[in-house]
């Protein structure tokens, strides 16, 4: 069985844009992938035609360490845009082989590990501003089923914030936590904006809120920095973890996060790392480490199957992120109505067709074209009001 052509896919889903990918075999036998990236998916669609295509071309979908592998050491200049368009192949041909045994992918990857694949909600709280409104949405993800959930409630806050903001967002999570109640995880999202002493000030003003983790707390690719900052909380006797490893795009900075222990829970994100092997890898030294993974999977519904395939086959897997429930009305029908939550979490059965258990939907992905730079920087005062399912 060889590869023999791909095509390219874009649909606009709101604040991004998803690129899937879907790869052709002499044999009928067909798969598909995801590459999407923030405001990068025109640049990582030109990489997959220019470059990444034709190294998969000919290729046998079995040979994946060899096929990635070559192309990730021949890339050379590496970073998110690049590894986005070799992960969204590598996914594509774990489709293919799936298929081809006819088997979920997970069974490829050494067998179920968790009967349960709990999710936390993200992009629940797009459009609130005050403390009360975080609190009656709060209560409704609450109500969907959640039993966790993570915000962002640091405003464009960048290095050190004023005791206004401080207080500012002290207040969001205090009305969260009366909300939800105890037994709600918060996953605290940081989204890298801080110094080291003003996130170690903002913890130990947050730790009464028993947070999950602090996720990026500092600069994502200063792992010094996030190491420091894991010593000096360990010091303190902070009792939430901190959390990492969204953007970091290659195994040598997997391998330095998890020998300096600068992170409890390693986020790796399936559609940016290097695919669904590479994450095993990943995953596998987190585990020497007695680190837990909890993939980072913010865009769409391919990226999110590869990663719930890595979740069930992975023993130190914690908890998976969820936006699929505040994502556009259209995502589900991108792929023939899959749709793998219910009740806050997510559903084992939906992974057991062959492959990844799931497919596209043509005339759907051609109903919703193209959007130029959707997603609002993180530092734009409103930020907020675009970080919707409604936008």
């Amino acid at each position: 069985m060889r590869i023999t052509r791909f095509e390219t896919l874009m649909a606009n889903a709101g604040l991004r844009n998803y690129l899937f990918i879907r790869l052709h075999t002499d044999t009928g036998l067909t798969g598909i992938g995801e590459a999407s990236l923030e405001w990068q998916e025109k640049t990582v669609e030109t990489l997959c035609h220019e470059w990444v295509g034709e190294r998969v071309l000919g290729c046998d979908p079995f040979d994946i360490e060899a096929v990635v592998g070559g192309m990730i050491r021949d890339q050379y200049q590496g970073g998110a845009t690049i590894m986005t368009a070799i992960s969204g192949f590598e996914i594509a041909l774990w489709d293919i082989v799936g298929k081809a045994c006819g088997q979920p992918v997970y069974r490829l990857l050494g067998g179920r590990c968790h009967r349960r694949i709990p999710a936390y909600a993200n992009g629940w709280y797009g459009g609130m501003r005050t403390p009360r409104e975080y609190a009656q949405r709060a209560r409704e993800v609450a109500a969907m089923g959640y039993r966790a959930m993570k915000f962002d409630p640091f405003g464009v806050a960048w290095k050190d914030m004023t005791r206004d903001e401080i207080e500012g967002a002290v207040d969001l999570v205090a009305a969260v936590r009366e909300a939800v109640g105890p037994r709600v995880g918060l996953m605290i999202e940081v989204h890298g904006r801080l110094s080291v002493d003003g996130a170690l000030d903002v913890m130990r003003r947050l730790d009464r809120f028993d947070p999950v983790w602090y996720e990026e707390p500092v600069a994502p690719e200063n792992l010094d920095l996030l190491a420091e900052v894991k010593r000096r909380s360990d010091s303190d006797r902070h009792s939430a973890r901190i959390a990492a490893g969204e953007r970091l795009y290659s195994m040598a900075d997997f391998y330095r996060l998890t020998a300096l222990r600068a992170a409890d829970v390693v986020q790796m994100d399936v559609a940016h790392c290097g695919g669904i092997l590479v994450s095993k890898k990943i995953a596998a030294m987190a585990a020497a480490q007695d680190m837990r993974i909890s993939p980072h999977c913010s865009v769409g519904p391919v990226a999110l199957a590869a990663a719930l395939h890595v979740d069930a086959s992975t023993p130190n897997f914690m908890i998976q992120e969820a936006f699929a429930e505040f994502d556009v009305p259209w995502r589900n029908a991108l792929v023939r109505g899959w749709n793998p939550i219910r009740d806050g979490e997510f559903v084992p059965g939906v992974l057991d067709a062959p492959g990844l258990g799931l497919d596209i939907d043509d005339e759907e992905i051609s109903k919703h074209p193209y959007v130029k730079n959707p997603f609002p920087s993180l530092w734009d005062g409103d930020w907020l009001t675009h970080f919707t399912q409604n936008e």
